[in-house]
């Protein structure tokens, strides 16, 4: 199953679960009725007042559980995947921390981000949880956050933070977060019911007054539903664990760190153990249960099955066996990465023009799963950059600065219009600043620029909403002083407002419509000849190459090569038709893009950019293209 399969899954399993809270409120509806006309039947009531209360009062069921749902869910996509860290008391890692064990699991994150093509999450810590655990949140790639609690960092060595990382970071590349959060919308609706019977229990106590008996009834039809939830949320979370599994160890290449995370939550006292009141909410968003729940209610496989999914050999007498010894001597993540050498990879990013093998199909097939190399090489990105250039893309302070110096220009007079316009939106220190950092990255490998500006983003999401769109509209005005825009420029300038817009308002800049290929087809060869035009310099070739990627999408559409005039600009007008395609159109169109560059053997830099950007712009992860030498 590759990634767009799995995206109509999701789509599948979206409806699944919008149907499944239907049919739980019209049992709390009928549930609720039926307690009402047992209070109000024998109490005298007559049988028109009572089909009429009875009608009243299924309607008013009804509005409350939609409106409470409704009401959460507005909430929480206001506030963002943040806001469910921040509810279970987690912390915000600094992005120059010192302790070890968080500056551990940022390096991890990162490198799991730049393996999967996906925008880097903020990220948090449960700073008083013992238990090992973990969770993704967040509504887009944009607005995303990973949390893992405190006893995660403290017990979990390297590759086993990674197995964790790996199986969170799926939930978020195959379109789980998004079901996860509406689920917690929907059942808060189911949850209110229990509320507000509470409240009427206590409400108007006098003789043959039946409020209080209502009352009851609510609190049990409430509780009740909350069971219906369990199940539901059962149903919907269990098999999309196993995946997540699976997916983790594609990303991190080897199954035994993510099966000694399950081990020592298997092993030790606390296991999963979430303590804080909010983890029913979130019990189907965490790696591991986070209650003692078990049978229909159970959000998670039972340990040990998922365990012999990925290591049949474990067994039960084994993980027990595991269990007297860090009964003793409990397990320590760090002491176990100085014993196992766990350290960075020292590859190095080979040269800007690279003859490569690209297959369509291979390349269609490992998006939104990082192949055998991605990891290797998104740590071969790291190791390259330079330790204190990393240290400012992670600050919000100095990494503004620092992507402004990314597109400053090497002409002398551009380069004072530029300054002119940072002094003006943002002084003359960050100007000032801008203009020293280009010249330190100006020394850069090209293929390393952009993964850095995509490492600073998240410092850049805590601006506020009007600093953020301040920042966009300078990079806007810089790469325009000139009146050309590089694909560099171009790349840059769209990753920055597409991650920027979807942090502050969790959506796209723009609609998205579904519709076929055939009814985006025009956008579709906007986006083939921009390519073309960019990889070869030769017209000529450039139509071939043009017709290799349109064979590959419609091959009996007749189109013929136009290139477009104002370049890469051209594709804005594109994104809108695009991003709403189907998931099976979105595949071919991939194949197409890669048909393109695949044309002459030969990956540039500037191709391999606009690729990957143009798939983050769609939503479909592209692993990193850039190979890498010895």
């Amino acid at each position: 199953m590759n990634f767009f399969e799995r995206q109509r899954q999701v789509r599948r399993l979206s409806f699944r679960l919008v149907l499944l809270f239907v049919l739980a409120v019209v049992v709390i509806v009928l549930a609720v009725d039926l307690i009402v006309a047992l209070a109000f039947g024998s109490s005298g009531t007559s049988a028109g007042s009572l089909a009429g209360l009875v009608i009243v009062t299924s309607i008013i069921t009804v509005a409350v559980i939609g409106l409470a749902s409704l009401f959460r869910t507005v909430s929480l996509r206001a506030l963002g995947g943040a806001s469910v860290a921040a509810g279970l008391n987690g912390r915000l890692v600094p992005e120059d921390t010192a302790d070890p064990q968080l500056r551990r699991y940022r390096n991890v994150v990162e490198e799991m981000a730049i393996a999967s093509g996906m925008p880097v999450p903020r990220v948090y810590v449960l700073e008083h949880e013992a238990g090992i655990n973990a969770f993704a949140a967040g509504w887009s790639s944009g607005d995303a956050v990973v949390a893992v609690t405190r006893g995660a960092l403290e017990r979990l060595n390297r590759d086993e933070l990674q197995g964790v990382i790996g199986h969170e970071f799926s939930h978020i590349v195959n379109g789980d977060m998004r079901l996860n959060m509406r689920l917690i919308g929907l059942l808060f609706g189911i949850l209110i019911l229990a509320i507000g019977g509470r409240l009427l229990m206590y409400a108007g106590r006098g003789e043959r007054n039946p409020l209080p008996l209502v009352g009851i009834g609510l609190l049990i039809a409430g509780y009740g539903g909350l069971l219906i939830g369990n199940v539901i949320k059962a149903a919907v979370s269990r098999q999309r664990e196993y995946l997540a599994d699976a997916h983790a160890v594609q990303y991190t290449r080897q199954a035994a760190g993510l099966v000694g995370a399950l081990k020592k939550i298997a092993g030790l006292p606390v296991g999963s153990a979430v303590r804080t009141p909010k983890a029913d909410e979130v019990s189907h968003m965490l790696f591991g249960s986070g209650s003692r729940l078990t049978s229909v209610f159970a959000t998670h496989p039972p340990l040990l099955k998922r365990i012999h999914v990925l290591d049949p050999s474990v067994s039960e007498a084994e993980l027990q066996q595991l269990a007297r010894q860090w009964a003793a001597a409990p397990p320590s993540g760090m002491a176990e990465d100085m014993a196992l050498g766990l350290t960075g990879r020292g590859e190095a990013i080979a040269a800007p023009d690279a003859k490569v093998r690209m297959k369509p199909a291979d390349v269609v097939a490992a998006v939104g799963v990082a192949s055998d190399d991605s990891y290797a090489r998104a740590g071969a990105i790291l190791d390259s950059i330079p330790e204190d250039v990393l240290t400012r893309a992670r600050r919000p302070d100095t990494a503004l600065p620092l992507v402004f110096g990314l597109v400053l220009s090497e002409d002398a007079q551009t380069r004072v219009n530029q300054r002119a316009i940072l002094a003006n939106a943002f002084g003359p220190t960050v100007a000032d600043a801008a203009a020293g950092e280009a010249r330190e990255v100006d020394s850069l490998h090209p293929g390393l620029k952009l993964p850095l500006a995509e490492l600073a983003f998240p410092a850049l999401r805590q601006r506020s909403g009007p600093e953020q769109a301040a920042v966009v509209n300078a990079m806007h005005a810089l790469i325009q002083v000139d009146g050309e825009i590089s694909v560099f420029e171009y790349c840059l300038s769209r990753l920055l407002h597409r991650e920027l817009y979807e942090a502050m308002y969790r959506k796209p800049p723009w609609e998205t419509n579904r519709r076929t290929l055939a009814g985006g087809l025009g956008a579709a060869a906007t986006l083939l000849a921009t390519l073309a035009q960019i990889g070869q310099s030769d017209p000529a070739e450039a139509a071939r190459a043009f017709a290799a990627g349109l064979s590959r999408i419609a091959p009996s559409a007749g189109l013929s090569y136009s290139p477009p005039g104002d370049g890469v600009r051209a594709l804005e007008q594109s994104w809108p038709a695009l991003d709403g395609l189907r998931e099976a159109d979105k595949a071919l169109l991939v194949e197409g893009l890669v048909a393109v560059i695949a044309y002459d053997g030969v990956m540039t830099v500037a191709e391999t950019e606009l690729v990957r950007t143009i798939c983050a712009v769609l939503q479909c992860p592209l692993p990193p293209l850039v190979p890498t030498a010895a």
